[in-house]
């Protein structure tokens, strides 16, 4: 069995003593000639989106096991180590050797600095390393450096339970999707459906509000079906109805116009199977937001993680219709306000209990509110909230309208998330800066140097690494940010939209797993539930 020396050292020695162990019992030796790590460590759901697993109520790279209070240190250990491992994995796949930011003091620091000595480790053959190429793939973008901001999930758990609003994060929330896969429930049946990049509805929409998503699939279809009405006239015209399509192509240039029109119809069938694929799923969607309410709990969300007091938090729950809404709104309502009575906790558990809701993710974040500043938690999300366009009705067409009927036309302010902030404070380190809005900043981001740690592996004397902090002058172009305890559709977007405005021309998001809110649930009950 030949191995190269790179090969020796990335590949735990536990891992490849394992593989011999198995070769050997199986008799198979001999048919082995060579070991490669293709470091594949995560899986990419799209250019700019990856996770490093995908999720089970077990994996050992969730919220529940990060901050499982019986993990021993061998545990934590092998899970900061795992993690660390696909983020190496990114690295090289992706050709970058990046400058490393994170906040102090919890799991992120610890996975930023077993990350910077694989790196560095690596980097120690300066002829055999497997970031020779870095230069072609990782520094296209620009002469300065990539930026890797590594965040821990417990800087904003509001967004991960929170109602959405924009269509491939309704998508993953209501219904069946898994790896850019979802399921639909119709006539009785389950059809599956591939949500593909080529696909220019998702591509141009799928981070748009929902009632601007239905009107853009109305106007496809409505599209689609005019130039199929105009092949068939056209054909019929010129007494080409019951011809083949590859008979027409026969004709020449006396039928150009109908061989040209003929010649578009592999593109037209494929929008036309792209209409269908968004009719059907968004017609689901908005059956559960009719029969859920979700567009009410979204507007009411928003105004309470934005520290808004005129929620009235009993008719919303009275108006739920299912028990997992009831729930995030609570843990929302837990999170986000500066000041619960106990009058109010005994009325919740009291709801809780009548409706045979397990209360175990309560005491779980009740926990939380004992010992961190969640008082700050509204602060973070400043700027949330809906409006209502005044000219949004009139630019629906007869039908969208008669489509989203019952729902309110809501369209989400621009803000920046939690996650948002924080990779902002890290990467924009400009004497000035501009919000979301495009609004100029004085002063740049308010930056605290003490709260987080600087790491890049390329420094050859590992005790100076710290004594690179954010340098004023520029902005990176290349960014990626992780998080660590499970990631959403709602921070990616919130991510791209960031990007676009800064004008940083590469934005990557990761996560060790992409979580619907109701798998986020399911690990705050059994964190409680630990508890008792």
């Amino acid at each position: 069995m030949q191995k190269t020396s790179a090969e020796k050292d990335n590949v735990r020695t536990r891992q490849i003593e394992s593989i011999a162990s198995a070769a050997v019992h199986s008799g198979t030796m001999q048919q082995i000639q060579k070991l490669t790590d293709q470091y594949l460590s995560f899986i990419s759901l799209e250019d700019d989106l990856f996770m490093l697993r995908r999720y089970s109520s077990g994996s050992p790279f969730s919220f529940k096991a990060i901050n499982d209070p019986s993990i021993s240190p061998e545990e934590m250990d092998q899970l900061i180590d795992g993690i660390a491992s696909g983020l190496f994995s990114v690295c090289v796949t992706m050709g970058i050797i990046p400058i490393i930011k994170c906040p102090k003091d919890n799991a992120a620091e610890q996975v930023a600095i077993k990350l910077d000595q694989k790196i560095r480790d690596n980097l120690r053959d300066a002829r055999n390393n497997l970031f020779t190429q870095e230069h072609v793939r990782g520094g296209q973008f620009s002469m300065h450096r990539p930026v890797l901001v590594i965040a821990d999930r417990n800087i904003d758990l509001a967004t991960m339970l929170h109602h959405t609003w924009t269509y491939e994060a309704l998508i993953h929330d209501v219904l069946d999707m898994d790896s850019n896969r979802v399921w639909v429930e119709s006539g009785g049946k389950k059809k599956e459906y591939d949500l593909d990049k080529e696909d220019n509805l998702w591509k141009n929409y799928k981070g748009s509000p929902f009632p601007i998503v239905a009107e853009a699939i109305q106007t496809d279809l409505e599209d689609v079906k005019k130039n199929e009405k105009a092949i068939k006239d056209l054909k019929s015209t010129m007494g080409f109805e019951n011809e083949s399509d590859e008979t027409i192509m026969v004709f020449g240039d006396n039928t150009s116009k109908l061989t040209s029109a003929v010649g578009s119809l592999p593109e037209l069938l494929f929008r036309k199977r792209c209409v269908e694929l968004h009719t059907n799923v968004a017609t689901t969607i908005l059956t559960h937001i009719k029969q859920r309410r979700l567009d009410v709990l979204f507007e009411n969300e928003e105004k309470i993680l934005n520290g808004q007091t005129d929620v009235k938090l009993n008719e919303l729950i009275a108006g739920c219709t299912d028990n997992s809404d009831i729930l995030r709104l609570l843990l929302i309502h837990y999170l986000c306000s500066s000041n619960i009575t106990s009058g109010e906790k005994e009325e919740f558990k009291r709801l809780l209990q009548e409706k045979e809701i397990n209360p175990s993710s309560l005491k779980f974040v009740e926990r939380l509110r004992s010992f961190s500043n969640m008082s700050r938690m509204s602060e973070l999300h400043h700027g949330a909230g809906t409006r209502s366009e005044s000219m949004f009705s009139n630019l629906l067409s007869n039908t969208s309208k008669i489509f989203m009927e019952g729902v309110k036309n809501l369209i989400p302010k621009k803000h920046n998330l939690p996650l948002t902030k924080l990779v902002d404070q890290m990467v924009d380190n400009r004497p000035s800066s501009t919000n979301l809005a495009g609004m100029p900043i004085a002063g740049g981001s308010n930056i605290n140097e003490d709260e987080f740690r600087y790491f890049d592996p390329k420094l050859v004397h590992a005790l100076n690494k710290e004594s690179m902090k954010a340098k004023s002058g520029h902005l990176p172009m290349d960014v990626m940010v992780f998080v660590i305890g499970g990631g959403n559709y709602v921070e990616y977007q919130n991510l791209v939209d960031y990007a676009k405005i800064k004008g940083i021309q590469r934005m990557t998001y990761g996560s060790t797993e992409i979580v619907t809110p109701g798998q986020f649930v399911e690990q705050l009950q059994q964190l409680g539930e630990n508890m008792n």
